[in-house]
């Protein structure tokens, strides 16, 4: 089929038939469509959308786009993970060697940053030495004998994803729950896992802002990953204030260390618990949601967690010493610390903002190809509902190109917003969608 018609077909709002889409899968996959053709297609389905039909299709020929790993050497259930991003939402590189702690193993494969928000490939690079392009059967080695495994994908796993992946950030075709789902989906089925848990981000900071879009995303995905024999859950998590407070790459490694030494910001904490025990669950390690949350919790305190992220950065070439000395990482030559103008306490921080100045300081891409800065980003001293006087520093830019940092500035000083009162205190967790049914814990999604 030609492309100008698969491209006028959607532009028009038509449905794909299922040869237009192999089609274009397969021009992706071997090139013989420019980017130019790509890019026009892409934006047609953010712009009209798709048909969950058409999203299945879409999944099914990314996935079948280059192999699938077969774990079945490896005893136990694989459980894997997936973010649909968010601004420092470093989740991945605490809870994989938590779960390994835990007896779970866990294959994951990860991307670059997108947009504004982080990448857990860029963040993972900023270890010295870490490798994140492994072959398969390093990949295989490193879940049969540590348990879990963070790399990049493959030439050979779904290889139009990654090319897809690489040019939606770049043409503002992010934000599209078809070409979500279809990237998610078509990597987590062909990495070798059994069960899935999910973390579909919803607010100012994530792709999918409004409630009703994320729950969307989450249903679709889960019934993706249903259909194809994988147990999946989803969980709808808050993101309208970033996780955690380090923003950027190599700062949020070493917050992901304060994490599993017990130190870590309580939000990133919790979700991290949160998470892992349904992992522990859907690997069937116990019986019961609290006795898998005590075992997470146990190695956590034990320092089990901590030790497995040591054997995860040595096994993947990084250096190990990392973990004991942070100093190690890359670090930024200046910092501007951005001061309150009045007292009172924060009721708000923008996490579209923050991600965005985090970008401008050189921390992420603003073109395909762009070299990311890994000691640049942001620190949060101040976060929603806690107290602010006037001259305290609310968050420190980091940075080593002086020229990037008046539009990074310029972000900043918008995100926090000071107030009388502190804001109502809001869950983490919106809801929880599963193989039977969905719990929602917010009202009016």
């Amino acid at each position: 089929m030609r492309a100008v018609d698969i491209i006028r077909a959607k532009r028009d709002g038509d449905a794909l038939s299922r040869e237009a889409i192999d089609s274009f899968v397969s021009g992706v996959t071997d090139g013989s469509w420019p980017d130019y053709q790509i890019a026009a297609l892409l934006m047609a389905i953010v712009l009209k959308g798709m048909t969950p039909v058409e999203t299945a299709w879409l999944t099914d020929a990314m996935s079948r786009s280059g192999e699938h790993v077969n774990l079945d050497a490896i005893p136990g259930i694989k459980v894997g993970k997936h973010s649909t991003g968010g601004v420092g939402d470093k989740v991945s590189i605490v809870l994989a060697p938590l779960a390994a702690a835990c007896g779970v193993v866990v294959p994951k494969m990860s991307g670059r940053g997108l947009g504004h928000t982080g990448g857990t490939l860029d963040k993972l690079e900023s270890i010295p030495g870490f490798r994140v392009s492994l072959s398969l059967d390093e990949y295989r080695k490193m879940l049969a004998e540590i348990g879990c495994c963070l790399i990049s994908q493959t030439e050979t796993i779904a290889p139009a994803d990654k090319a897809l992946y690489a040019l939606r950030d770049v043409t503002g075709t992010v934000e599209s729950l078809p070409l979500i789902a279809s990237s998610v989906m078509s990597k987590k089925l062909a990495e070798g896992s059994n069960a899935l848990v999910l973390d579909v981000k919803c607010g100012r900071g994530a792709f999918m802002q409004r409630p009703s879009d994320a729950r969307l995303l989450a249903r679709s995905l889960v019934s993706i990953g249903t259909a194809a024999g994988v147990r999946t859950e989803a969980f709808i998590t808050r993101m309208d204030v970033p996780l955690g407070r380090a923003v950027g790459n190599a700062v949020e490694i070493a917050e992901c260390i304060e994490v599993l030494k017990g130190a870590g910001p309580a939000d990133l904490t919790a979700l991290v618990v949160r998470l892992a025990t349904r992992m522990v669950r859907l690997a069937e390690k116990v019986a019961t949601d609290e006795e898998a949350e005590a075992r997470v919790r146990s190695a956590l305190a034990s320092g089990a967690a901590l030790e497995k992220l040591r054997a995860l950065i040595k096994g993947q070439g990084g250096d190990p010493a990392v973990v004991d000395d942070t100093s190690r990482l890359p670090a930024a030559t200046s910092v501007h610390r951005l001061k309150a103008e009045s007292s009172g306490c924060i009721t708000a921080l923008d996490a579209l903002l923050v991600g965005r100045a985090a970008v401008a300081l050189g921390a992420g891409r603003d073109k395909k190809g762009d070299a990311v800065d890994l000691a640049a980003g942001i620190m949060l001293l101040k976060k929603p509902g806690e107290a602010v006087s006037a001259g305290d520093t609310l968050m420190e830019l980091r940075y080593n190109d002086g020229s990037r940092l008046n539009a990074a500035i310029a972000l900043a000083a918008q995100a926090a917003v000071i107030g009388d009162k502190a804001p109502p205190e809001q869950g983490l967790v919106m809801g929880w969608v599963h193989d039977s049914g969905e719990t929602l814990f917010v009202a009016g999604m």
